[in-house]
């Protein structure tokens, strides 16, 4: 991997997963930097990464090769305003992990540039079990692609998508994702506890058994989701009972509800930005 000097434009949960990422990858500390306009988050950065950092925008830009904005959707259009002239920012990459701003915008808040790459992580990246779909228009250079890929490869593992618009599928899929299976978790858990169980024995069961099914999802690609579930499902038993009440609860409706909120969710947000 090319080592280019990295600059995360805010220094929160996910910069700080992506930093650890890479300095455990083995990427050179002094390529990194952290900018944030508090002192503590980068603190722990430099404690824990040793990694360059600063209070300003404008130093994280002139050290970087790449750019990655790590700030609030709300936030962007005032981060990026306060960066220079355009001469300055056309000969960076530009990397984006907020939600529901298209490259088109991006492009306006940036003076104009289009070397953008947008990126839709999620939170297990920050134990290096991410999942991200990546997301560049065609004036993006293929090595600038690789490189991001390359880099949220370090927290977990990429998609990458060739149309904007799939972006928000991702959120939906991955982005968002891991709320819905910890709702599930808590449902669970609560109606063991509810059973009889006290609340570490059904936490444990319910944790162990949602790892070890997507493990088995993970290893054993070949195989579709609905096979994997059949197999655990004899006719006539207890999951066939439990399946058969989630199905008649129409749970693959409740589902595509909910993804198809947080897509329409991302649109909205495309509009306010």
């Amino acid at each position: 991997m090319l080592y280019k000097n990295i600059t995360f434009i805010g220094a929160g949960n996910m910069t700080s997963a992506i930093i650890r990422g890479l300095i455990a990858d083995g990427y050179p500390s002094d390529k990194i930097m952290a900018t944030n306009p508090s002192q503590a988050k980068l603190d722990i950065l430099i404690a824990d990464c040793d990694i360059c950092t600063s209070n300003s925008n404008d130093d994280g830009i002139a050290f970087g090769d790449v750019i990655i904005l790590a700030v609030k959707p709300q936030l962007m259009s005032k981060v990026c305003a306060a960066f220079k002239s355009k001469e300055r920012l056309s000969n960076k990459c530009f990397v984006s992990i907020a939600a529901g701003i298209p490259t088109d915008r991006l492009s306006e808040m940036l003076n104009g540039v289009k070397n953008i790459v947008r990126v839709m992580p999620n939170t297990p990246s920050a134990i290096g079990q991410g999942m991200s779909g990546v997301y560049a228009h065609d004036v993006v250079a293929q090595e600038n692609v690789q490189f991001v890929l390359d880099i949220m490869r370090k927290v977990g593992d990429t998609v990458l998508v060739d149309n904007e618009d799939h972006i928000n599928t991702v959120i939906a899929a991955a982005g968002s994702s891991p709320a819905y299976f910890f709702l599930i978790a808590e449902a669970m858990q609560a109606e063991a506890i509810n059973m009889g169980l006290n609340k570490a024995q059904a936490r444990k069961l319910v944790q162990q058994a949602m790892f070890g099914s997507a493990k088995m999802l993970k290893e054993n690609e070949d195989l579709e989701p609905s096979q994997l579930r059949a197999n655990v499902t004899s006719k006539g038993g207890t999951t066939h009972q439990a399946v058969l009440s989630l199905q008649n609860d129409n749970i693959e409706q409740t589902f595509a509800r909910a993804m198809q909120a947080a897509v329409a969710r991302a649109n909205e947000m495309s509009k306010e930005f």
